[in-house]
């Protein structure tokens, strides 16, 4: 039977989480990617018109010869729509009454030169997410601005990051921190030298 775009087929689904789920890898996330999107009864064209991002991207990231900027991918699903957090989330159906975490137990839900590890895997139920960011010397979330629901806060606690909200930027060091609404387009820079490292909160973890 033919799947109908944007009706999820829960069992391809959930076998993208399982079998495409190392993306560790440019390869592995392309692979999860073409996965979720099957699922999902798109093809890329639909997907590309739906997101925003155009086909021949989005075919390149399949195809493991593209590594996506957080903002092409954070665009890509929301044309699903899905979260970062819940794309590279391994273990969708864990038990979330988890209390502490070790530093090894942090999930990372991005990759290259801009690291985010979030508090906690699953976050279905819940109303914050917790991130510890790291932006490498000249690393961006990429030339498209984010934008999602809710509102998002953070603090540098090392190095610089020069924040764009709206019309408005600000390069922030040590110390310094930002509040807005997350429905305004934002990006983030370190312009600096030296790697720079900031805890952020959103609410609801809609990023």
């Amino acid at each position: 039977m033919p799947l109908v775009p944007g009706r999820v087929n829960v069992l391809e689904l959930r076998l993208a989480v399982v079998e495409g789920n190392d993306v560790r890898s440019i390869a592995g996330l392309g692979r999860k990617l073409a996965q979720i999107r099957h699922a999902h009864g798109f093809s890329q064209r639909q997907l590309a018109r739906r997101s925003g991002v155009a086909n021949a991207t989005i075919s390149q990231i399949e195809l493991g010869r593209l590594n996506p900027t957080v903002g092409t991918l954070r665009k890509v699903l929301g044309g699903l729509p899905m979260t970062l957090s819940a794309f590279f989330d391994d273990q969708p159906n864990a038990a979330n009454d988890k209390i502490f975490y070790s530093r090894s137990e942090l999930t990372e839900i991005s990759k290259g030169r801009v690291s985010y590890r979030q508090i906690g895997g699953n976050l279905a139920g819940k109303a914050i997410q917790l991130l510890w960011e790291r932006y490498e010397p000249g690393a961006s979330t990429g030339r498209h601005p984010l934008t999602h629901e809710g509102e998002e806060c953070g603090l540098v606690i090392r190095g610089e990051l020069t924040v764009s909200v709206g019309d408005r930027s600000q390069t922030l060091c040590a110390g310094e921190a930002y509040y807005f609404r997350s429905e305004l387009p934002h990006q983030f820079k370190n312009e600096g030298a030296e790697v720079c490292e900031l805890v952020t909160a959103a609410t609801p973890p809609t990023f």
